[in-house]
């Protein structure tokens, strides 16, 4: 017997003729002359194993989540070239695997349509947050929208639209159409209210710039007045910070302007007062001179000769008139200083002066008078007894008495 009639799947007969088995019997697969029969049954072998290949190829792709109409496709190509495949092998294996792929095709087309289904939904919810995030926008006051922000913001949502529009699942015409049209109309109400917005702005500013020119023309007016023009200038410094905002750039420009007037006073003003500085420099020597005499009374007892003093100072101070005006705070700092110490010997003197009080007074120190008395006997029958205990409170409630007493007086 030869060789290849033992072969499981085909033979070679005498005459070079290859046959492949199957359940139906034998089927002529072909010739391959001029070769021994095993070379013969190999080459049918490796048109089997190349379909064989085909087959695990299109299982890999069913298993990855290939679409399933491509899957369906395959599967019938195959099937049909496996029953009239010209190859020796185990033809009715692979038509079984095919027929298994067959109904994992209608398991992966139910689980691809979930899945498109799921995709789409997200799809729709994903752009109709693009959309809802435009209306938020177009919803915003426009009065307090920060529009560089806003504008930045829409040129993103726009982009994410066209990208999901690009990449993302094609929508239903109606409701892509629908989710279109709102995010259209939400854009176009932003762009209004932004036009709207800096239209009234530079109409705000042109009318602020208006008001701050004629304001920059009335300051650099008062240049002829010099130091006695500062303070209208600075009446005209209120109404300029009155006059609002003319935009970063004009504003600039504009406060420079006014301020370059102001300081044409501030200057004049300036020469002004060091002169007056320099003819005031004699009176804060005549001033000093005066503190020098005024500060002993800081430390005086005698009420009526330090008011006398106080007021023969006073006088005198008024007559020398102006000091340097960096010195006007110390000078007057002192001399209120001497004022108030001498003042305080007015109020001691009326509060011991006082007929109420002085009556209320005597009456105490009559009453501690006798209650020191009192104490003082107790004090001394505690110390006869030896009784530590009464000798310590009697001791400490004469104490207490002697020092209201000594406050009294």
């Amino acid at each position: 017997m030869s060789t290849t009639d033992q072969h499981p799947w085909g033979r070679v007969d005498e005459a070079g003729v290859v046959y492949v088995r199957t359940a139906e019997g034998e089927r002529v697969v072909g010739e391959y002359p001029d070769a021994t029969a095993e070379e013969a049954l190999a080459y049918f072998e490796r048109k089997y194993v190349d379909l064989a290949g085909q087959v695990g190829l299109l299982e890999q792709r069913a298993r990855r989540g290939a679409p399933a109409t491509d899957v369906a496709k395959a599967v019938a190509s195959l099937r049909e070239a496996v029953a009239n495949a010209n190859a020796v092998g185990d033809l009715a294996a692979l038509d079984e695997r095919l027929a298994r792929l067959g109904g994992t095709v209608e398991e992966l087309t139910e689980q691809q349509r979930a899945e498109a289904r799921a995709a789409l939904a997200e799809a729709i919810a994903e752009r109709t947050a693009i959309v809802e995030q435009v209306e938020a926008l177009a919803a915003e006051d426009p009065a307090k929208t920060q529009w560089k922000q806003a504008s930045a913001r829409l040129d993103e949502l726009f982009a994410a639209w066209q990208s999901h529009q690009h990449q993302g699942p094609r929508l239903p015409k109606e409701e892509a159409n629908d989710l279109w049209r709102r995010f259209r109309a939400a854009r176009a109400t932003v762009e209004r209210n932004r036009k709207a917005f800096f239209a009234e702005l530079d109409s705000q500013h042109r009318d602020v710039r208006a008001r701050k020119t004629e304001l920059i023309e009335r300051a650099e007016a008062l240049a002829p007045l010099g130091a006695d023009g500062v303070q209208q200038y600075r009446s005209l410094l209120d109404e300029w910070k009155r006059a609002g905002r003319a935009g970063k750039r004009n504003d600039d420009a504009l406060w420079a302007r006014f301020k370059a007037a102001g300081d044409v006073l501030y200057a004049a003003k300036a020469e002004t007062d060091a002169a007056e500085d320099e003819e005031y420099r004699h009176n804060l020597e005549q001033k000093l001179a005066l503190l020098q005499e005024a500060e002993p009374l800081l430390t005086a007892n005698d009420r009526a000769s330090a008011r006398a003093a106080l007021l023969s100072i006073q006088t005198r101070w008024d007559a020398i008139g102006k000091v340097p005006r960096d010195q006007v705070k110390n000078v007057e700092e002192r001399l209120r200083k001497v004022e108030a110490a001498v003042r305080r010997l007015d109020d001691e003197h009326w509060q011991r002066s006082n007929p109420e009080k002085k009556a209320r007074s005597e009456g105490l120190a009559a009453q501690l008078t006798d209650a020191i008395a009192r104490l003082e006997e107790e004090l001394e029958r505690a110390q006869a007894s030896g009784d530590a205990r009464a000798i310590q409170e009697a001791q400490e409630a004469l104490d207490a008495r002697r020092a209201w007493l000594s406050a009294l007086r």
